[in-house]
């Protein structure tokens, strides 16, 4: 017989199971034992209980009682750096990505008015300097027809502090060129951007005769294509009292709501035409009348918008 095919015979029958299992009465050759080794003296971990975890072993009779150290604050690094360091470092990080100064000038309407035979100027922009979070500021207006004296010029010098990510709170004054007499006001108000990005910008004004009025605007820029921008624009005035000298009543005093179409050659320059209407109302549509003007009228303009 091959002695490949009584090999596995072999091995089953030394095992110890086999033995047992009914195999008693045989006599199978015993098998001597090899005697365990002991480990070599020069082995580091002869004698050791490798089972044991060091969570066994006894602790150390030596407890530290240094106090632990102070937690960090708003600024880890500063438990690392040092707080003056690190208050120097983020001072000069805020100006590089957007604590830098710059100024700004913007004239949002230059542009000429054609209504009843009648030609008419306006112009509407402001100027500013400062950084992100506080600026100092100029706002001009002003109107009037061609070939006659200006109806209205207003001037404003404001202080600009950031009160949110899109709004401004602006205080300072405002000086009446025109109308005759001049006045001059302090200005209290807000700027900013609402939901769906529409700009507001609300003031309330104090003369230096005790005369309290208020004033909000609104506009939307809806982009058609790229370039071509449509913006609706309004405008509300009210005084709290009469102001006979200038022709202002008491309430709303005026209101105005125009459409422009503008076209952006470049960001800085843009052409525009459009429609407006004004329309005085209470008191101040008397005093219009009386002095031999119309208190509403629509016009067709034309003009450019810059900003540089």
């Amino acid at each position: 017989m091959n002695t490949l095919l009584l090999l596995p015979a072999a091995l089953l029958l030394a095992t110890p199971a086999f033995a047992q299992s009914g195999h008693q009465g045989h006599d199978m050759p015993a098998v001597k034992a090899e005697p365990t080794k002991p480990p070599p003296e020069n082995d580091p971990h002869a004698g050791h209980d490798m089972g044991s975890s060091a969570a066994e072993m006894p602790p150390s009779d030596e407890v530290g009682n240094a106090p632990a150290p102070a937690p960090p604050e708003d600024h880890a690094a500063d438990a690392i750096f040092g707080a003056d360091i690190m208050a120097k470092s983020r001072k000069e990080l805020a100006y590089e990505v957007g604590g830098m100064g710059y100024s700004l000038v913007t004239i949002d309407l230059l542009e000429v008015g054609f209504q009843k035979g009648e030609e008419s100027y306006r112009f509407e922009g402001e100027a500013f300097t400062g950084g992100n979070i506080n600026r100092f500021g100029v706002k001009f207006e002003g109107e009037g027809a061609f070939g006659e004296r200006i109806d209205d010029l207003e001037l404003q010098a404001l202080y600009s502090r950031a009160i949110a990510p899109y709004w401004n709170l602006q205080a300072g004054v405002r000086y009446d060129i025109k109308p005759d007499p001049s006045r001059t006001y302090l200005v209290a108000g807000v700027e900013g951007i609402a939901p769906y990005w529409f700009k507001m910008n609300a003031a309330g004004f104090v003369s230096n005769k005790g005369e309290v009025r208020a004033r909000l605007e609104a506009s939307y820029d809806q982009r058609i294509t790229q370039s071509l921008i449509l913006q609706p624009r309004i405008e509300a005035n009210i005084a709290f009292q009469d102001i006979r000298a200038i022709g202002v009543g008491s309430g709303l005093t005026d209101f105005e709501a125009g459409l422009r179409l503008r076209y952006e050659i470049e960001q800085e320059i843009a052409p525009y035409i459009g429609v407006e209407w004004r329309k005085q109302t209470g008191a101040t549509a008397r005093f219009s009348r009386a002095s031999g003007e119309d208190p509403e009228t629509i016009s067709l303009v034309a003009g450019i918008r810059i900003w540089f």
